[in-house]
């Protein structure tokens, strides 16, 4: 495994395993299977719904919790300084530690700067080694990073070969932030896993489309946290380390990028509706 090293000193591993839309019930195996399998990060969110298997799991896998990686997320509807300071005594309590290694704001609205506050204080305090945000746009990120007693950590993005976020990378470089990918395989979207781009550049290496997907992220700087229930997948996934792709390979998928979401927009009010709208 490969590690990055964080603003504040702390070391991530560049591959972790995510649990977004795996349910209460499957997630405990799933991350049983993941750390089995090797990892070492898992990235959970209290709108998830399984902070608690994810806590479970982590008891039970027989790995010791200061070679583990937690990430979760404060959830809008816990946004302010009050809200997000309950919330996430009660995302420790189901994770079942005695700290959380990072969390993140899931999305920039309600009162994210009180949600920040609360998570700076417990910074301090120790039991939270990391905090940072997610789905932040550069003009959100440069806001925050200006206006803050801790920068944040991490910023956690959609990033994939269709949306490499080359301009949001460039600012969280120049703030000094890590920046993550949330959807590495684009969810399959535009017949990701079939792009005859990556196929070929695969059967150069004796790789999958989606190991290439990984590679290629990890190459630029990206930290990433692919999804699958499946064990052989999850064997898969990291299995990414015994390769370098050259630089036509990278260019070539550089010229993949479409430079938009696939999934959403925050500068679409129906979206942003729809998003503070949903009570988890």
């Amino acid at each position: 495994m490969e590690f990055v090293t964080l603003n504040n000193g702390i070391k991530m591993p560049i591959l972790g395993y995510g649990v977004y839309q795996v349910t209460n019930e499957e997630c405990e195996k799933c991350v049983l299977d993941a750390i089995s399998v090797g990892y070492r990060s898992i990235d959970t969110a209290q709108a998830y719904g399984n902070e608690e298997a994810v806590g479970n799991a982590v008891k039970k896998c027989g790995v010791p919790r200061d070679q583990l990686f937690l990430t979760t997320k404060v959830w809008i509807t816990n946004g302010g300084y009050e809200k997000a300071k309950e919330s996430l005594k009660e995302s420790l309590k189901k994770l079942q530690s005695d700290y959380i290694d990072l969390v993140l704001i899931h999305q920039p609205f309600n009162d994210y700067y009180g949600t920040y506050r609360a998570m700076e204080e417990a910074y301090k305090e120790g039991w939270i080694r990391t905090i940072g945000v997610s789905n932040f746009y550069p003009d959100r990120l440069v806001d925050l990073c200006s206006f803050v007693e801790v920068k944040p950590a991490i910023n956690q993005v959609e990033t994939h070969v269709f949306q490499q976020q080359k301009k949001a990378h460039d600012y969280m470089e120049k703030y000094g932030v890590q920046h993550q990918s949330w959807g590495p395989f684009a969810e399959g979207r535009k017949d990701f896993f079939t792009n005859p781009v990556l196929v070929e550049i695969g059967q150069k290496y004796g790789k999958s489309s989606a190991q290439i997907a990984l590679r290629f992220l990890i190459q630029s700087g990206v930290v990433v946290i692919p999804k699958t229930v499946r064990k052989e997948r999850m064997e898969q996934n990291i299995d990414v380390f015994d390769f370098t792709l050259d630089n036509a390979d990278m260019e070539a998928i550089r010229k993949l990028d479409e430079g938009e979401s696939l999934f959403f927009s925050h500068y679409d009010p129906a979206i942003v509706e729809m998003l503070t709208g949903l009570h988890r």
